[in-house]
């Protein structure tokens, strides 16, 4: 009894390291790769994804310079003004680049030479807009790739899938290693479309808001201003 025992644990000690044999390890593969595996849809989107990374970088640094808010500007401006030194307030503007210089510089010429209330408003917020116009360049093709690149992705998708079944239709081979292996393969472009959509979409929304951010601002300052130059009397500083 013992001695068949021993036979029959002997052959199933066997057996499982034949099936332990022909069992394929497991093949790992690297990111790269992997990404490949998603076909030619992946290079436009690669490409969406390194034009938005670019624009992301670039607005950001415009747009954080330009919306730098220096308090001591508009104290300096109204210290000048009230002394009636147009040109000194006008230097105080000049010693950055920033949008507030900017439309205190269009505000201080033109109520330099004796221009009305109403224009010398309208002017400054003429060159806000302007300024505003600046920090939005590019924004549009962001909200573009925000849809595009999901779009490329699934166009992607479906066009392996399409690609699955008509070669399942010219084998005959239904198997579900097949099947499931080519829509994993395919489905990355989806995915990858997706996350440079959510990326491009999350940044366009960002940046809208720092500007709507300025453009509050912007009034402040603009009425700011327009306090400054007027006289208690209605009369504009000269």
């Amino acid at each position: 009894m013992n001695f068949f025992l021993q036979i029959t644990n002997d052959t199933l000690t066997q057996a499982a390291g034949a099936i332990a044999e022909n069992v394929e390890p497991n093949h790992e593969i690297s990111t790269l790769e992997f990404l490949l595996q998603g076909g030619v849809f992946l290079i436009p989107i690669g490409l969406l994804l390194f034009y938005t990374i670019y624009v992301i970088f670039e607005r950001w640094f415009y747009i954080s310079k330009a919306t730098q808010n220096d308090p001591q500007l508009i104290q300096d401006v109204k210290s000048h003004l009230l002394d009636g030194n147009i040109q000194l307030a006008v230097a105080s503007t000049q010693r950055d680049t920033t949008a507030n210089s900017k439309v205190l510089k269009e505000g201080i010429l033109t109520a330099g030479v004796g221009r009305p209330i109403g224009e010398i408003e309208s002017n400054m917020e003429k060159m806000a807009n302007i300024q505003i116009g600046e920090m939005e360049k590019g924004l549009g093709a962001l909200g573009l790739i925000a849809g595009i690149a999901p779009t490329f992705g699934f166009v992607g998708t479906i066009s392996g899938v399409i690609k699955i079944f008509y070669s399942i239709s010219i084998s005959e081979d239904i198997s579900i290693g097949n099947i499931s292996g080519g829509l994993y393969e395919k489905m990355i472009s989806s995915a990858a479309g997706l996350i440079v959509g959510i990326i491009a979409y999350s940044a366009y929304h960002l940046f809208n808001g720092r500007i709507d951010k300025y453009a509050l601002q912007t009034q402040k300052l603009v009425l700011e201003f327009i306090n400054i130059i007027q006289r208690p009397n209605g009369n504009k500083t000269k």
